[in-house]
């Protein structure tokens, strides 16, 4: 009896223990943290502790998370709570700069009311008009504001880079000048003055450009490029005259930098053809040969790289039907492709290019060239007339020559440059000033990249709905890489370092192989029901099409069998939603049964696991 006494007591004791160590560490411990996760979710990064070091702003982050109402949907829960985790680190490494406040408003609250004047989003839960919110306030001392109005799931890969974006806009609310001369739209067009509304929006790239910086449009005919502009960013310079590239040039020479976007075939150039010359394709390329020629730099706008081994694949309607194929001058670079050890690409992980060119260096004395992007060893280069003309893909990969040189798509050139019109009075005399220079001052740095449909939304960002809200979702690093060639020209490099930090979430492969084979199963079974249904389809569509106008009588027997096809037709579409429906219902069972066991169990069985010790433990004791 004594024995069970003792090992009763020794049971609960272990209990308390275990209970009253996680009460303290609650309580004493709260900065010492730990992080056992697969991926550091909860380590900061060095860019952004970087930047934390460096606050002089104190910043205001409150985050607006309805853990209750959100506690049926564990997904958004979840990552919530990883949200709420990760800020917690931001306020300890920030020395006291950074105040951080998690609010749960509840229905009809103040705190409600405040959420949705600060724009959060509202997330409908169920059809009963429940709603919860998952968004972020930051604020500083000047009243300056930044929101994020939902934070999804579907965008935890860029997480850190987003939270960290915030806080360096708030505490450094003076933003750079940025000049950019587009020969394409890049802008989106003046609002209708008859309805005031918006005819289009800017390329993402841009959007993007806007959120970092101020951006001003400079005109292609511009005369003269103002000086408080940081950095310029040159798009597409087709049929630039020379008094621009005149302004251009002395605006390098007094110590700006440049981003150059040049083009052998720009497929989103949307040039007419001449009216004059029906027949004759418009120029399509773009070049600013004397600016380029005098750092040492060329390109053939007759040719476009191509890359078998990272092209991508693209669907084409052939004679035998649907078919996916590469497509050469379409390419996706990673890898060794992209330069490590260079700030601009050593933390994307692909960027995507159309119809590219390749180029070349003719080193001149007191300048650096650093190769950024460059293609495989078995790239090659198209006749871009090839391109233009070809009314199927695979003949480009049939004409095909590889030529084992590694392309430059993307170039870095650093040093003293000296100006392309000294022996070409013309530009210097309409500019009627005897300042003009002739030299650069100080050394100054521009990137030349020989693409300008890498900017282009197709090539790498498509947007989604998330609760009513319109999202972009990237699919390739371009964006990233313009963002990081202009911080890379403004001597930014910790921002950098975070954008591409790579995935937080990590899918259980187990559900992943099951997915992969059930959509194999239901793919299959999909096709039977959806050939079953066309042939019903065309069956009714062909005995409907006789009963017109009275013209033809239908018989009884016809009558009978127009019914069988519509109830065929029933049927099988209800049988195409119960294979879907089934599909997702065993994956979400499967899904959240390893959740549980990866989240509720662990804990659980660790409990149990050190009670059971203490237990054998104790009743060791009790025996001897």
């Amino acid at each position: 009896m004594n024995g069970k006494l003792i090992s009763l007591s020794g049971l609960i004791g272990a209990l308390l223990l275990f209970l009253s160590v996680n009460i303290i560490s609650n309580q004493t411990l709260t900065s010492a943290r730990i992080d056992l996760t697969e991926n550091n979710l909860y380590t900061l990064s060095l860019g952004t502790k970087n930047i934390l070091s460096q606050l002089e702003e104190p910043v205001t982050l409150k985050l607006y998370f309805s853990s209750k109402q959100l506690s049926g949907l564990p997904q958004l829960l979840n990552y919530g709570n990883r949200v709420r985790d990760l800020l917690e680190e931001y306020e300890a490494n920030s020395d006291g700069k950074i105040r951080f406040i998690v609010i749960n408003p509840a229905p009809f609250s103040e705190a409600e009311d405040e959420a949705v004047s600060f724009g959060i989003r509202q997330l409908p839960l169920n059809a009963n008009g429940n709603i919860a919110y998952l968004g972020l306030v930051g604020s500083n001392t000047v009243d300056d504001r930044k929101v994020m109005e939902v934070l999804s799931p579907e965008q935890e890969d860029g997480l850190e880079y987003e939270l960290t974006k915030m806080i360096y806009q708030l505490s450094n609310p003076e933003k750079r000048l940025i000049g950019v001369l587009s020969g394409l739209s890049v802008f989106a067009p003046p609002a209708d003055p008859r309805t005031g509304q918006a005819q289009g929006a800017d390329w993402t790239a841009i959007t993007l450009l806007k959120e970092f910086h101020e951006v001003r449009e400079i005109p292609s005919e511009a005369e003269a490029i103002d000086s408080q502009i940081d950095t310029l960013v040159v798009i597409h310079p087709k049929d630039l005259s020379e008094l621009t590239q005149f302004a251009i040039e002395q605006f390098l020479l007094a110590g700006g930098k440049a981003v150059f976007f040049i083009d052998p075939l720009a497929e989103e150039d949307r040039t007419p053809p001449n009216p004059e010359t029906p027949g004759v394709m418009p120029q399509l390329s773009s070049n600013a040969e004397n600016l380029l020629a005098s750092w040492g730099i060329s390109l053939d706008t007759t040719k476009v790289v191509g890359d078998p081994s990272t092209a991508v694949r693209v669907n084409f309607n052939t004679s035998r039907g649907p078919q996916e194929v590469e497509y050469l001058p379409w390419i996706q670079l990673q890898g060794d492709s992209l330069n490590r050890d260079d700030f601009t690409t050593n933390q994307l992980n692909s960027v995507n290019f159309g119809t590219a060119g390749s180029l070349k260096v003719k080193e001149k004395d007191g300048l650096q060239y650093t190769t950024l992007i460059k293609a495989s060893k078995g790239s090659g280069l198209i006749d871009s007339d090839a391109i233009i003309s070809a009314t199927d893909p695979s003949s480009l990969a049939e004409q095909f020559v590889e030529d084992e040189f590694q392309h430059i798509l993307a170039l870095k050139v650093t040093g003293e440059i000296t100006s392309a019109f000294l022996t070409n009075e013309s530009a210097v005399e309409k500019t009627k000033t005897a300042a003009a220079l002739k030299k650069s001052s100080t050394e100054t740095t521009i990137i030349v990249i020989a693409d300008t449909d890498v900017l282009a939304d197709r090539f790498w960002v498509r947007y989604g709905n998330f609760s009513g809200v319109r999202m972009p979702e990237a699919f390739g690093n371009n964006g990233d890489f313009l963002i990081n060639a202009i911080d890379t020209l403004s001597g930014n490099n910790d921002l950098i370092s975070l954008r591409s930090r790579g995935t937080y979430t990590r899918p259980f492969k187990v559900v992943q192989k099951i997915q992969r084979e059930a959509e194999g199963e239901f793919r299959e079974r999909e096709q039977e029901l959806l050939q079953k249904l066309q042939t019903a389809e065309e069956n009714l569509a062909r005995l409907q099409s006789q009963d017109t106008d009275g013209e033809f009588i239908l018989t009884e027997e016809q009558k009978s069998e127009i019914e069988a096809f519509r109830e065929e037709q029933i049927k099988t579409r209800k049988d195409l939603r119960s294979v879907q429906h089934d599909l997702q219902g065993s994956i979400d069972k499967l899904h959240s049964t390893l959740t549980f066991l990866n989240t509720a169990m662990v804990p659980i069985l660790l409990s149990l696991l050190v009670a059971f010790a203490s237990y054998r433990r104790t009743r060791k004791r009790g025996i001897s």
